[in-house]
């Protein structure tokens, strides 16, 4: 994806960002910038196109009105956490990358996390308003201290892991919650890890929560697992806004189950001005404030466009939040197999004859299970990009594949490689109806060439590279006279070829010095005992050292 000679790559900054985000991106000598913070979704609609790469915060609205019309646009940055403000689908289905830079902010959106923690737990807010109107009430502000009691860390991820990093420090007990941690304990033993939301609930004083917002997520804190809390905890939310619910929140405060709450998100934002949530005494808010600290500005700017000029310049990717499984930085074995992949769908497709109803792709090799994902995209590239009416890409082929009814599976055999001890790709496609199969293996050796090793049970040992045609025919004698005789006669120089047997039928699959002309592929085909005739033109073959 490297720019063109003399161009540059075009980067829209479609909101206000911090003035080093904006320096790093004019520094960089293949990258112009245009400045529009504060544009209108109408004019954003008409100029993202233009752009190779887009920069937003939260308040530009990246919908699908602007996406309509992608042109050249590859990639929207978000810099910050949460990309609500974009439309994921949209921009998946035009094949757009999203990204974020959500690891820059950790330290400013823990610390606030924490911030609100004390301040819930000592009365903070209350005791500043009624000293503010001129009011003096130490009795009525009795707070809570940290130390010794238990926090519920609710997401172990970066920030939960650095909010409990926090806790310890303040004498406090440490548990949390994550479905996909692996592990009983974390940070050295000192935090007790639980795969399942309800059962840290019993546990803790205090919660937590740091998940984002998806349809397991959503009022995890609710009137079904407030009763199992223990009665008056206390809770701060400063991750996405419906991971608690607000209705259950208050009934939970109010009825004493729940001692106050603390909240930085909300499901609507900003809340409504009449919200109960305002006005109750137990419960403090702030305005979604979490990663606003000048500190944190200028970092998710400055990683926003770094991650954003590292994915156009083909060199990686970070913080992809539509693309998983999809690597860049793959070692030279992986790319050599991502190669493969491509080349290997190109001598399939034109055997399948009645349509794709699933694909299956099967890895051995311990080395390939990290490119997975990426083989995946590229083959599923090559399968449907010449078959769909729409554009294709490896951003956008997966959630392609699935709208239109076809099941994906990718299969990693335990990390184990063929007998030979060499890592090894077989695709196979199947029809809607599952009678039409069509299947075909291949392999990079120590030379890091690529071969395939087997086209439908045909057995072969070919580079697939270059002008090659795919001859099926009757297997009976002649068969390779008569081929090698109109390739002559049309002056076509066969380099290769090679031929293998299966019942009563042949596969030759020939390297040709120049892409046969199409009077020539009209006599093949009509010629007695030839079944099928295919040109498949191929990148020539890449030279690579592992």
């Amino acid at each position: 994806m490297a720019a063109a000679q003399n161009a540059k790559f075009r980067v829209l900054a479609a909101d206000k960002l911090d003035e080093e985000g904006l320096e790093y991106i004019r520094s960089q000598p293949d990258a112009e910038l245009i400045n529009k913070p504060g544009i209108t979704e109408e004019e954003l609609a008409k100029i993202a196109g233009d752009a190779d790469g887009m920069i937003v915060r939260s308040a530009v609205q990246v919908t699908a009105k602007v996406l309509a019309n992608p042109g050249r646009l590859k990639v929207v940055a978000r810099a910050g956490v949460g990309v609500d403000n974009i439309d994921l689908e949209a921009a998946t289905d035009k094949g757009i990358l999203v990204m974020n830079s959500a690891d820059a902010s950790t330290i400013s959106t823990a610390e606030h996390a924490f911030a609100l923690l004390i301040s819930l737990a000592r009365q903070i807010g209350p005791a500043y308003k009624t000293m503010s109107e001129g009011g003096w009430d130490r009795s009525k502000f009795m707070g809570r201290q940290l130390s010794g009691k238990t926090l519920g860390v609710v997401g172990f991820g970066r920030i939960g892991r650095t909010v409990a990093e926090r806790a310890l420090a303040f004498g406090m007990n440490v548990v949390a919650y994550d479905p996909v941690f692996n592990q009983p304990t974390a940070l050295d033993g000192k935090v007790r890890v639980f795969q399942q939301f309800k059962d840290i609930l019993p546990h803790a004083d205090m919660l937590t929560f740091h998940v984002p917002l998806t349809d397991q997520t959503r009022g995890m804190l609710g009137a079904e697992t407030f009763p199992l809390c223990k009665k008056g905890v206390m809770v701060v939310n400063a991750s996405r806004g419906g991971v608690v619910d607000e209705d259950s929140l208050i009934a939970a405060i109010d009825a004493g189950q729940c001692g106050g709450a603390a909240l930085d998100v909300y499901t609507t934002e900003p809340p409504a001005k009449d919200s109960p949530l305002r006005k109750h005494p137990k419960i403090l808010l702030t305005p979604h404030l979490g990663a606003s600290t000048k500190e944190a500005q200028k970092a998710v700017a400055v990683a926003a466009a770094e991650q954003l000029m590292t994915f156009l310049r083909g060199q990686g990717i970070v913080g992809a939040v539509n693309a998983g499984g999809l690597r860049i930085d793959l070692t030279p074995l992986q790319n050599a197999f991502v190669d493969l992949a491509q080349r290997m769908t190109k001598l399939l497709a034109p055997m399948i004859t009645q349509g794709i109803g699933s694909v299956t792709i099967e890895l051995s090799g311990k080395e390939l299970a990290a490119a997975s994902g990426t083989i995946e995209r590229y083959a599923l590239v090559g399968l449907l990009g010449s078959s769909l009416d729409v554009p294709v890409n490896v951003i956008n082929v997966a959630h392609v594949a699935r709208q239109r009814g076809v099941q994906l599976r990718t299969v990693l055999t335990d990390g184990q490689e063929d007998q030979a001890g060499t890592p090894e790709l077989t695709i196979e496609v199947a029809s809607p109806d599952g009678k039409e199969k069509r299947r075909i293996v291949g392999h990079i050796y120590d030379d890091m060439r690529p071969r395939v090793e087997e086209i439908n049970g045909y057995r072969m040992d070919m580079i697939p590279a270059g002008a090659m045609v795919l001859i099926l025919n009757e297997d009976r004698p002649g068969m390779i006279g008569l081929v090698g005789t109109e390739f002559g006669q049309a002056q076509v120089n066969i380099a290769d070829m090679t031929i293998s047997r299966r019942e009563s039928k042949a596969m030759m699959v020939l390297k040709v010095d120049q892409e046969p002309a199409e009077a020539l592929l009209n006599r093949l085909t009509h010629r007695p005992g030839i079944l099928k005739v295919a040109v498949i033109r191929l990148p020539a073959e890449k030279l690579s050292a592992r």
